[in-house]
């Protein structure tokens, strides 16, 4: 929905039959045509503009340069993910894997500060998550690349 409220539910009518008798639900969004208007005109859009394939570029691309922070910097323990969705795990010593919360946040305010937002993740909260938009374009990969590297050198 691009900011739309909009979602849809793919299930089985065994599952669907089930839900109903067991459930009693009602959406005001429910079967608006003005969602159906929007979602279309978003599928429109993303396939217009080659949205996915910015996504597929640019996520190797990010990827790439994140990987390469990776092998530069002891604090990263692994670097994971799909697209442009990734995760950043931060540890004391790659050596040791032992998880670094308090280097997560440190980190994640600095590039705040830098004007970059990102969040914490991960059940130790030592993964910075990266997940922009789908229009994020190689020069923001640079950007966030080039902030991170400044970020993990202040952290040393």
């Amino acid at each position: 929905g691009n900011g739309y409220p909009l979602a849809a539910l793919v299930t089985t009518a065994e599952i669907a039959k089930e839900f109903a008798q067991k459930h009693s639900y009602f959406n005001t969004f429910a079967g608006s045509p003005v969602a159906a208007a929007v979602g279309l005109a978003v599928l429109d859009v993303i396939e217009e503009e080659g949205v996915l394939q910015n996504v597929r570029d640019t996520g190797r691309y990010l990827e790439s340069g994140l990987r390469e922070l990776g092998e530069r910097f002891d604090r990263i323990g692994d670097v994971r993910g799909k697209g442009l969705f990734r995760g950043i795990e931060l540890v004391r010593e790659r050596a040791g894997r032992e998880a670094d919360p308090e280097a997560a946040t440190k980190i994640r305010e600095r590039l705040r500060a830098d004007g970059v937002l990102l969040g914490v993740t991960g059940p130790h909260q030592n993964v910075i998550k990266v997940r922009p938009p789908l229009v994020f374009s190689r020069g923001d990969a640079d950007r966030l690349i080039e902030t991170l590297e400044s970020a993990l050198q202040w952290l040393h």
